[in-house]
């Protein structure tokens, strides 16, 4: 009897989920894709650990606008740089929404500046644009943060004597200081257990989520929520970073002073007693501690990991490192720390950290979208609410737009003058409204501290340069280096 039941429990969701796929079409008309299979969506046609790969591959069957179903949900995948700017760029409100994104929905619930819709995405998007700017985004001030945290790290470097290490908390700690600083107030020692509690969670779960068990927990959340694997730890991490903002909260509603916000999060608390009575409001605790968390997560992984897919290329490739350091040395010198304004003196260096950015290619499927109405697109008829995958991948190993996109190559971002030249097709920070907060912020970071760092140091690998394999170790929200170790040797 009991088996019986069980079968028509089965039969009973099998056939909601063709009622709710062939439903959900019947609203509009999606582009064509891989036929579903019910319940499962196309689990068949999906390879894991590399989905990345595997939606690449039905682009080159289906065209460069498809739709694929995971699970029992349709995603429209956009491939190639003509089709996603079209979408981000031309068309940047209608595909403004932000899709489902279990391992983070189930976390925030649709809040936060990074998951959010609608007015709510819209109001946290214009006050923390406002106060990113207002503690120095993009401007001097910020430069002088990063230019002190350079020299504490460049201590760090000196430290290991030109023997063997792993950069990738050495790296993380002052990256995680430069947005600490302005959410928290100020920098934390680099033996502080609150930082290095806030690198560990954020790189472990990071790579959990670039991992097959970050993959599939996307695709049937319900069910992953049942079994056990290390996916599991994505929400004890999770729920660890919330208690701890949650208590550096608390520390600034004890020593508050409406008058002279310290940060981010004096502001936000600010501004919730400001709207205090009013019922439409946007700005309450649950909200600042979910923003927080948000921007800590997206200010430490990228930048870290960027760095971490430099330093791995410019050991594969030493005449490109010693090519930095000469640009270097004769901008800049060895008596001072390279500043911003250099950047325009040089071009090669500009050059390779924009190559860096696309070879290594951070978050190569983007976070989802979804378009926020009905939607013309290129013939189709994407009905509101639909989500959408953009394929940054696609669009930064376009052979239409770089002359040799599976090869690492500066030459991509420089003219026949050997002068820098940008390319519309370079969009690690995304595009359109949902374009990165921390654009600015991270392409500072990324200019001071590997001019800073070569400026002090050679680079040399523990392995032949032709034996360093570039090769991420995952490849799901993020693209992961593989685990390695590294001298840095002064000059």
């Amino acid at each position: 009897m009991d088996t019986i039941n069980t079968a028509i429990l089965i039969l009973f969701l099998a056939i909601t989920c063709l009622f709710l796929t062939f439903s959900s079409k019947s609203k509009g008309r999606l582009p064509p894709g891989p036929t579903p299979l019910p319940l499962l969506g196309n689990l068949l046609h999906l390879r894991f650990p590399d989905l990345l790969t595997s939606l690449t591959k039905l682009s080159k069957k289906y065209g460069s606008v498809y739709t694929v179903h995971l699970g029992s949900r349709p995603v429209v995948v956009l491939s190639g740089y003509h089709a996603v700017k079209e979408a981000l760029v031309d068309q940047a409100e209608e595909f403004s929404g932000r899709g489902d994104f279990p391992v983070f929905f189930n976390f925030t619930k649709g809040n936060g500046i990074a998951f959010s819709n609608g007015d709510r995405w819209k109001a946290l998007r214009r006050f923390s644009i406002q106060i990113l700017r207002n503690f120095g985004m993009g401007k001097r001030s910020i430069e002088e943060r990063i230019l002190e945290e350079e020299g504490f790290l460049l201590a760090e470097l000196r430290k290991t004597e030109g023997k063997p290490f792993d950069p990738t908390i050495v790296v993380s700690r002052s990256v995680a200081n430069i947005i600490c600083s302005v959410m928290f107030g100020s920098r934390f020692n680099y033996d502080d257990e609150r930082l290095l509690t806030i690198i560990r969670l954020i790189n472990d779960n990071f790579q959990i989520m670039s991992s097959p068990w970050g993959e599939l927990y996307n695709i049937f959340p319900n069910f992953l929520d049942w079994v056990p694997g290390p996916h599991r730890r994505i929400f004890q991490n999770f729920g660890r970073m919330k208690d701890l903002i949650a208590c550096s909260v608390r520390e600034h509603q004890a020593s508050l002073d409406p008058n002279s916000p310290r940060d981010f999060i004096d502001c936000f608390l600010t501004k919730m007693a400001q709207e205090k009575q009013d019922p439409l409001s946007h700005f309450y605790l649950d909200t600042l501690i979910m923003s927080t968390h948000n921007l800590l997560f997206g200010g430490t992984e990228t930048v870290g990991t960027t760095l971490r897919h430099a330093f791995l290329v410019l050991m594969k490739y030493p005449k490109v490192q010693a090519r930095l350091q000469e640009e270097i040395d004769r901008v800049v010198g060895r008596e001072r720390q390279p500043v911003l304004e250099d950047r325009v003196a040089m071009p090669y260096t500009d050059a390779v950290i924009h190559e860096v950015q696309r070879f290594a290619d951070v978050i190569p499927m983007n976070l989802p979208h979804r378009v926020t109405r009905d939607t013309a697109f290129r013939g189709f008829l994407i009905p509101k609410g639909t989500d959408v995958i953009t394929l940054l991948h696609s669009v930064h190993y376009d052979p239409s737009q770089f002359l040799t996109p599976q090869k690492f190559n500066p030459e991509h971002f420089l003219d026949a003058n050997q002068s820098f030249k940008k390319n519309p097709a370079y969009m690690p920070f995304s595009a359109g409204r949902r374009v990165c907060l921390g654009e600015s912020l991270a392409r500072m970071e990324l200019f001071l501290f590997l001019t800073s760092i070569l400026q002090s140091f050679s680079l040399q690998p523990l392995v032949a340069p032709e034996d360093i394999d570039l090769s991420p170790l995952g490849t799901g929200i993020g693209t992961v280096p593989r685990p390695f170790q590294m001298c840095a040797r002064a000059r």
